[in-house]
């Protein structure tokens, strides 16, 4: 089964798959509820099989502008950094034993053909093909082998970054969250319809391939990232875990590269989706802004 959130006259709205086109859940099933994603996990058992039964039905073509966000209003996405051996070593450091880990902040959250937003105090973006988790029952203490039953399913997503922030101190988090810089879609696909534990996954930029490896490559599985979040957080429906980004980014590149303005960034999951965007600049930022990584000078404060 494949939900989206689609964009309608009666604001977001969430839609399955169906034989044909796309199927309004809430219309389909005369259930209110299952007009979110929110919605349908407060449904529970019964909202799934509902949105099963939606999923045969003939439905609407939908236009790409129109896909909202994949997980929108996430509770939060916590995510992996540093899971893939080759992105480790490219970035000059040991391949890790214990598991880096931030989080974003829903602000940063567009969908999945949105224009994607080079913020205007950055000079480093860079980007970052990743595999989004969506959890659906969630819980505390979930051993790995029964992370899937706790996953509704699977996201395509870049976790742009703002490098020079990311690196100017010991936290990750401004890096990661300026708005507009984390897209995610353009479906759900959930655990029984793709085996996510080795499956390709790619960056591609302006036509050309950045990165390309497989979900295998990770240090920490799919399943263990549900294990390690879920012992100390409990993990909520709808909580988005960001499972981190293989080689090939741009700022191990010689020279590096950074997206700016007119770029065409697109990530591919092998049986989960494919999402592009287009790389705007951002309007509106004060010119005399003091806090700058590259150009700020610390004695002012």
């Amino acid at each position: 089964m494949r939900l989206a959130s689609i964009r309608t006259g009666r604001g977001l709205r969430l839609h399955v798959r169906g034989a044909t086109g796309y199927v309004d859940l809430a219309d389909a099933t005369d259930d209110g509820r299952l007009a979110t994603l929110a919605g349908l996990f407060g449904a529970g058992d019964a909202g799934l099989a509902a949105a099963r039964r939606a999923s045969e039905r003939e439905g609407v073509a939908i236009e790409r502008h129109l896909f909202g966000p994949a997980t929108p209003e996430a509770p939060r996405v916590l995510c992996l950094g540093v899971n893939y051996a080759d992105h480790a070593r490219e970035g000059g450091r040991d391949v890790p034993s214990w598991p880096e880990s931030f989080v974003r902040g829903t602000g940063s959250v567009i969908g999945p053909y949105d224009d994607l937003v080079a913020p205007a105090l950055t000079e480093r973006l860079d980007y970052e093909a990743e595999v989004a988790v969506v959890i659906g029952r969630g819980g505390r203490y979930i051993r790995a082998r029964d992370a899937f039953d706790a996953i509704l399913g699977y996201a395509a997503m870049n976790d742009g970054s703002a490098r020079e922030w990311q690196r100017k101190a010991t936290q990750w988090t401004p890096g990661k969250n300026f708005d507009g810089t984390m897209p995610i879609g353009p479906e759900i696909v959930t655990v029984d319809e793709v085996d996510i534990t080795d499956v390709a996954i790619r960056s591609i930029l302006n036509g050309e391939v950045m990165q390309d490896a497989r979900t295998s490559m990770m240090i920490v599985s799919v399943a263990r990232a549900v294990e390690y979040f879920s012992g100390f957080t409990t993990l909520r429906p709808g909580d988005v875990i960001a499972t981190g980004t293989p080689g090939g980014v741009g700022f191990a590149r010689t020279p590096p590269v950074w997206l700016k303005p007119g770029d065409l960034i697109e990530v591919e999951v092998g049986g989960v989706g494919t999402i592009a965007n287009r790389v705007v600049a951002e309007e509106g930022a004060p010119a005399d802004w003091p806090w700058r990584p590259l150009a700020v000078d610390t004695t002012a404060f």
